[in-house]
């Protein structure tokens, strides 16, 4: 290999290098959580060496930062698909609430990657300016449609963005991460196929109807 082809190879090798680490790193940390884990564990897990990875991350909290930004990319990335302009407000809003339900079901190790870091007090993930960017795309979604549902007469005027999406995150969530607890205490599994189904239509039904104009007595504090 001439020397100008391993210089255009190095690039693509760093790339590659990087998204084995990552893959790794994010089913090791998903498993054993930030202190349970080791950098050897995700070392053996990919064609790397412990050095090669504190080359690229700086050091295990670098590294389990980056998951981070990778996880949290994955459900952003998924809603700039959703194509939700070209739909009424209603649709939409289904769309984006069904789409946010199956990324939960389908991703339950990104779930507990989620729960580790509040465990953290979600301290490696605080003051990074890339986070807020990241996930206030997700925010300004909710405002454009609540604004058009409102336009629309579909949608009662005066919800907040920030709310709705902590109401259909709660909805999507807790089943994911509380399906053992759940089971265990009331003998019904959360995530079976049966009962997924009926959760999801009941998580479009609920933010529907709290949006709906009719809704009266509901008042949004600021």
């Amino acid at each position: 290999m001439s020397d100008r082809t391993a210089a255009k190879a190095r690039p693509r090798d760093i790339a590659r290098t990087r998204a084995d680490i990552l893959a790794a790193a994010f089913a090791v940390f998903a498993e054993k959580g930030l202190v349970g884990a080791h950098v050897d564990d995700i070392a053996a897990l990919t064609r790397t060496t412990k050095p090669t990875i504190y080359y690229h991350f700086g050091s295990k909290e670098g590294l389990y930062t980056a998951v981070l930004e990778q996880a949290y990319g994955g459900i952003r990335d998924l809603e700039s698909t959703l194509d939700l302009d070209s739909l009424t407000p209603r649709a939409a809003m289904r769309r984006l609430v069904e789409a946010s339900f199956d990324y939960h079901a389908q991703n339950p190790e990104w779930v507990r990657l989620v729960s580790v870091e509040n465990i953290h007090g979600a301290r490696h993930i605080a003051g990074l300016p890339a986070f807020g960017r990241r996930n206030a795309t997700v925010i300004e979604s909710l405002r454009a449609l609540l604004v058009r549902g409102v336009a629309a007469g579909v949608f009662r005027p005066g919800v907040e963005p920030v709310h709705l999406h902590w109401m259909i995150s709660s909805l999507c969530f807790y089943r994911v991460s509380n399906r053992h607890t759940w089971k265990v205490n009331f003998g019904l599994d959360l995530l079976a196929v049966r009962q997924a189904a009926a959760q999801r239509r009941m998580a479009v039904e609920a933010v529907l109807r709290y949006l709906d104009p009719r809704c009266e007595g509901i008042e949004e504090t600021t």
